[in-house]
């Protein structure tokens, strides 16, 4: 029995293969979970034309990479969840940074959503506010699956970000 890891470039996580996938071969991520953060994103921008779009934003919620790939249609969604797991861990936690600071920044929205006395009124500050913190972090992310990484943050930097977060919010 073989209890080796996955390695990516080779063997099932071969980079044709991934490429193929729509994975990145280099980092072994893929841009289709960027898919579920897109979604509500245009829902904010709905928002301000259709407020009643307002319930579809508050039913949205964070799905962890792996577990968003395991519920998909996603073809080759084993393929996905075994490339991420072979990830190189600092693309990984480059990521889920980012991943949490595009969670922060909706359940901001959801707030003001659910604090407006009259979300049609609102819909245009709360949509302004997100879409300009929500859609730099998507491409962040997408850089970091193309390979793309910042130098590494720090913890004042993260505190930074939520700060930031918090203020447009606020």
């Amino acid at each position: 029995m073989n209890n080796e890891q996955p390695v990516l470039g080779k063997g099932l996580l071969a980079a044709d293969r991934l490429a193929h996938a729509n994975i990145n071969p280099a980092t072994g991520l893929a841009t289709d979970y960027l898919n579920h953060f897109n979604e509500v994103v245009m829902l904010l921008e709905m928002l301000p034309a259709m407020p009643e779009c307002a319930e579809d934003v508050l039913d949205w919620s964070p799905v962890p990479y792996e577990a968003h790939f395991e519920t998909s249609t996603f073809k080759d969604k084993e393929l996905a969840v075994m490339a991420y797991r072979a990830a190189p861990q600092k693309l990984r936690t480059h990521l889920e940074a980012r991943v949490a600071a595009i969670n922060s920044a909706v359940e901001s929205a959801q707030q003001q959503i659910r604090e407006a006395p009259d979300v049609s009124i609102a819909a245009a500050d709360i949509c302004e506010m997100a879409i300009q913190l929500i859609r730099p972090l998507i491409s962040q992310a997408s850089g970091i699956i193309h390979g793309y990484t910042a130098p590494d943050p720090s913890q004042a930097e993260g505190e930074d970000a939520q700060a930031e977060i918090d203020a447009m919010f606020a």
